[in-house]
């Protein structure tokens, strides 16, 4: 199983470990890691069975100005905004994030704001023999999981949790 982390963090594919296939042929991402375990697998020659996404990053309908307004909290004090997106992602939790803390870059959060997702990559994939899985919390404060959960139900299997938030706890 490859794994690919979210904003801000390192090494918390045991935060999913309930979730996980641990198969040789599957690929995982949380967050902003979704979106890198999803290019990877578009472009990875080797055999991938399946493809979890965990609370993908999706701000596709969220408007410019606040895209601008994250990228200039970041800018100005990337500490304090770290801190704040920690709190957010553990809500309703308080789950302690503290060990799998890594700052994030500027590049990293425009990236993650600005991803598209692809709906003919996404075909392309389930047409390839690829089984995407998509897991979304009801209670999640950094993305809408109904509008998620609505884009992805096309191409992929979409577990809606209740009563967890973004780090599915």
């Amino acid at each position: 199983m490859k794994f690919f982390s979210g904003f801000c963090l390192a090494n918390e594919q045991e935060l999913f470990s309930s979730y996980l296939n641990q198969s040789d042929f599957t690929v995982a991402g949380f967050s902003y890691g979704a979106i890198k375990a999803f290019e990877y697998t578009l472009t990875c020659k080797e055999r991938i069975d399946t493809l979890q996404l965990f609370s993908p990053a999706f701000f596709e309908d969220k408007d410019a100005k606040f895209k601008k307004l994250q990228t200039l909290s970041f800018s100005k004090n990337s500490e304090l905004y770290t801190q704040n997106f920690m709190q957010n992602i553990v809500y309703p939790s308080t789950f302690d994030m503290q060990p799998f803390l890594k700052q994030g870059s500027l590049e990293e959060l425009n990236e993650l704001l600005h991803y598209t997702w692809n709906e003919e990559r996404l075909c392309a994939l389930k047409e390839r023999g690829v089984n995407i899985e998509v897991y979304v919390g009801e209670c999640d404060t950094i993305i809408n999981a109904l509008h998620v959960k609505d884009f992805f139900v096309p191409y992929a299997s979409v577990y809606y949790l209740k009563r967890v938030g973004h780090i599915l706890k």
